[in-house]
């Protein structure tokens, strides 16, 4: 018979698998690189006794994959925030510029798409707003997977394009913006002091594509957290009830990340800690022309292959930033 109390609480079971889960995704991979590393030790001495060619290659192939590992380890062990192996949701806002800023939210919209994919992590875009002409207004996206907002806290900011723009009939160089914020995913482990009577919900009619029923019936769901102000909004589904519960996710993970702000005696809110989307409070600059390079203000990280970057080559700017700030990073 189970003792009283032990595990009779369910919340407190989930926690402690949990923590479990979470000191194995620690102590295995290290493990794993301890064992490895005594084997090529041992495979490295009976080289030495009787020289095989074979076994040389093979032994310099597990040395270059156990660098590679280790190296990830280290990256990771800088990964010990509360938050930094819960999943992401990431928002990406334009900033003035009309069409060739909301082009330009589109394009980051892609490169982190695809740095995603590149990780393993699932996307979900739960709320997305598009432009008149092209890009978009605004965009959340859901990114699923381990320490996804550990790694992605790193890209929290402003950042700037600068290109000959594809809609200017006289092809002139233009300057444009885009803010990121993060936020990490909670579940409903977190405590979190969210009442009916502090919300209020509107609804309206949905924009952009999705046929006849998204633009003829209020399916979008508002939501605003009166006491803080928070606003948070969804569209993408045809059900309200749906876009209302991707909507108080959204709310959620605001407002616990307001939270933790206050825990750390910040004296702003969430909203407020997103600087103006301007000239000067930029992270990073991406450079099409007269040259091209990607420019991290944080790092002095310079980067010339700006395609590969766009299309999701990204992990260099976030391990540099990671490295020189740590559990630091914010």
């Amino acid at each position: 018979m189970t003792a009283p109390g032990f595990w009779d609480n369910s919340e407190s079971a989930r926690a402690a698998v949990e923590e479990v889960r979470r000191l194995k995704r620690w102590t295995d991979p290290h493990a794993d690189l301890s064992a490895r590393t005594h084997e090529a030790l041992e495979l490295a001495q009976l080289i030495s006794e009787e020289q095989d060619n074979e076994l040389v290659a093979g032994l310099a192939e597990e040395v270059t994959q156990l660098l590679a590992e280790l190296q990830q380890l280290e990256l990771q062990n800088m990964l010990q925030g509360p938050d930094d192996r819960r999943s992401a949701l990431l928002t990406i806002h334009p900033g003035a510029g009309g069409t060739e800023s909301q082009d330009w939210a589109e394009m980051l919209l892609r490169m982190y798409t695809r740095w995603s994919e590149r990780q393993g992590h699932d996307v979900k875009i739960l709320d997305l707003l598009p432009g008149e002409e092209a890009g978009i207004k605004s965009v959340s996206i859901e990114i699923t997977g381990d320490f996804a907002y550990g790694y992605l806290k790193a890209e929290k900011g402003v950042h700037r394009l600068v290109r000959i723009s594809p809609f200017d009939s006289q092809a002139r160089r233009h300057t444009s913006f885009a803010s990121i914020f993060v936020y990490p995913v909670v579940d409903d482990t977190v405590a979190i002091d969210l009442r009916d009577e502090d919300i209020e919900m509107e609804v309206f009619r949905a924009s952009g594509a999705g046929g006849q029923h998204v633009n003829k019936t209020s399916s979008a769901v508002r939501l605003r957290h009166v006491p803080t102000g928070i606003a948070v909004s969804c569209q993408q589904e045809r059900s309200q009830f749906k876009n209302r519960a991707t909507a108080m996710k959204l709310l959620r993970a605001a407002l616990y990340q307001r939270a933790i702000e206050e825990r750390d005696k910040a004296k702003a809110e969430v909203e407020a800690t997103k600087t103006d989307i301007s000239w000067g409070n930029q992270i990073r600059s991406y450079v099409f022309q007269p040259y091209t390079m990607v420019n991290d203000h944080r790092t002095e990280l310079k980067v010339s292959d700006v395609r590969a970057v766009m299309d999701g080559d990204i992990s260099q700017f976030i391990e540099t930033f990671l490295k020189k700030f740590g559990s630091k990073a914010a």
